[in-house]
């Protein structure tokens, strides 16, 4: 029988080099003989007379051994084809193909799916380790104080106005800690900073649990108040800025209800486990968990920046050539200029004031809805405000044009609130629907508080500036909103009383008045930013 090979001359003056990659993907046969390094068939052919039959034989039967074990195509279709093109593709084609230039095109194709994929895995990674950092912080540095204030009366016996105070100095503390942050970040590096925080947070609420003197407490508070904010506000803006510009407001309300889910999860587990455990036990309980927790995302996310990864922001293959909507008087400014900026002053204004008004009304919301819907239904009708700041946050997020005046967008969240307000002070403390039309229109408010001014300063200072603007804001804010509980209390306390027990028009005047306010200054901050060559937005580089 002739030999069936042919010569290395011969086999290369062949033509299985010209065949597709969808050739070879539906040639079973083939694909096995090339990775073989064997001939196909129809070279066979070409030499013998009887090849054909014999290769036709043997590959009938493979066929029919593989039929027996195939898959039916639908799964193929469901598990997803476009990957396996991308990843399974790269292999095969890389061996198989001869070296003749074509298998080049198909590298660079599956590399660039690769590539994109990667960069989206990756940008998505970073949102969802600030959520759930954010889910800590918040559970522990602000909406745990309240459990800590009752779990400390009820062991200790002491004041009430001793342990709020403590309070106040908790988030006064923070507020020191957020303005400075910018200058810890440069010398120590945001994941440093952020696993230090988990720990301080950590030690602060066990020293809560286990001072047996008011001046434990109070150094307590220093170390809670001082860690909690490296999980807040200003730190989840930090992690998120670097790898989005474009599609920054749609990451940051992902990362931003990390904050509500802290008080969903926390609140109730606080609760359950200072019952179950004992306050000392079940602070340090949970205190591992989150440092543990934080110190795993930090190494895992936080460690490179997307430059350091040759990334460029928002999944982009290069660095784009228009990055967000911005201001053309956006010049990098001195550190004392801010205090001087008529647009810094009314964003930390309107932010300030927001929150002030929103704290203190939330601090006495419970108890306000207690007489006319009953403890158990209160605290559904708390969550569900919860449930609505974060529908609230998520819809402006994505659904906001890149833009849009987000000046105005925030004017109208506060809006939205002020008509809340409105709805509790004609409820009279007993018209259910009112009261919960209140829940749903103030809660919607409460994430676009805290998640746009970061997003107003990204579009009305310079890149260099926005580190420096978004923790000052915060801080302004915070130590703004640290005395709202106690002065919206002096107001119930002092204020004419109303004749239904869960009826406080006094409170919800002054809220609606003071969001009132800070809509004023943030409306005021258009007028500042359309003076001298700065009138609406432009695309910078």
């Amino acid at each position: 029988m002739p030999a069936l090979l042919l010569d290395t001359e011969q086999s290369r003056g062949c033509q299985p080099a010209e065949m597709t990659a969808g050739g070879l993907r539906g040639d079973t046969g083939g694909l096995c003989q090339f990775g073989r390094g064997e001939r196909p068939a129809i070279e066979q052919r070409m030499q013998h007379a009887g090849a054909g039959r014999i290769a036709g034989q043997r590959r009938n039967l493979r066929e029919h051994r593989l039929a027996r074990h195939r898959p039916p195509p639908w799964i193929g279709r469901i598990i997803g084809q476009r990957r396996a093109e991308c990843f399974g593709l790269r292999r095969n084609i890389r061996t198989l193909l001869p070296s003749n230039g074509e298998h080049q095109v198909f590298e660079r194709g599956a590399a660039k799916c690769s590539g994109s994929h990667r960069r989206r895995s990756t940008a998505g990674g970073v949102v969802a380790a600030a959520f759930t950092i954010a889910v800590f912080g918040w559970g522990l540095g602000f909406y745990g104080p309240p459990i800590y204030l009752h779990a400390v009366r009820e062991t200790r016996g002491w004041s009430l106005a001793l342990v709020s105070t403590a309070i106040t100095v908790h988030f006064l503390v923070g507020a020191v800690v957020i303005a400075n942050l910018p200058r810890l970040y440069r010398r120590f590096g945001l994941p440093m900073i952020t696993k230090a925080g988990a720990v301080a947070l950590a030690v602060g609420v066990t020293g809560w649990a286990v001072a047996a003197q008011p001046w434990q407490l109070f150094a307590a508070t220093l170390f809670s108040g001082a860690g909690w904010v490296a999980m807040g506000a200003a730190a989840v803006n930090a992690i998120v800025s670097p790898w989005f510009v474009r599609n920054r407001p749609a990451a940051l309300a992902m990362a931003y209800n990390g904050a509500s889910i802290g008080g969903v999860v926390f609140s109730p587990l606080w609760v359950a486990a200072i019952g179950l455990f004992g306050f000392p036990l079940a602070a340090a309980i949970i205190g591992v968990v989150t440092i543990a927790a934080t110190w795993i995302l930090a190494e895992l996310f936080l460690a490179q920046s997307p430059q350091q990864l040759g990334l460029a922001p928002d999944g982009d293959a290069t660095p784009p050539t228009t990055t967000a909507p911005s201001m053309p008087a956006a010049r990098p400014r001195a550190a004392s200029n801010l205090w001087t900026d008529l647009r810094f002053i009314t964003l930390a204004a309107g932010m300030a004031l927001g929150l002030f008004a929103q704290i203190g009304l939330l601090a006495h919301l419970f108890t306000l809805l207690v007489p006319a819907l009953g403890a158990q239904f209160a605290g559904i009708a708390a969550g569900a405000a919860t449930a609505s700041a974060i529908a609230g946050r998520t819809l402006v997020g994505w659904l906001m044009p890149p833009r849009a005046d987000r000046r105005l967008v925030a004017s109208a969240s506060y809006a939205v609130q002020i008509a809340g307000s409105i709805a509790w002070l004609l409820a009279g403390g007993d018209n259910l629907p009112l009261l919960l039309a209140g829940v749903v229109l103030f809660g919607a408010g409460i994430g676009n508080a805290t998640s746009l001014p970061p997003l107003i300063a990204q579009v009305e200072f310079a890149p260099s500036d926005v580190s420096r603007v978004v923790p000052l804001i915060v801080a302004i804010a915070q130590a703004s909103y640290a005395f709202a509980p106690a002065a919206f209390g002096l107001l119930r306390e002092f204020a004419p009383s109303a004749t239904a027990a869960g009826a406080a028009p006094a409170l919800f005047i002054a809220a609606a008045l003071i969001q009132a306010l800070a809509i004023g200054a943030l409306l005021a901050g258009r007028r500042c930013r359309g003076s001298g060559d700065a009138r609406g937005y432009r695309a910078v580089a």
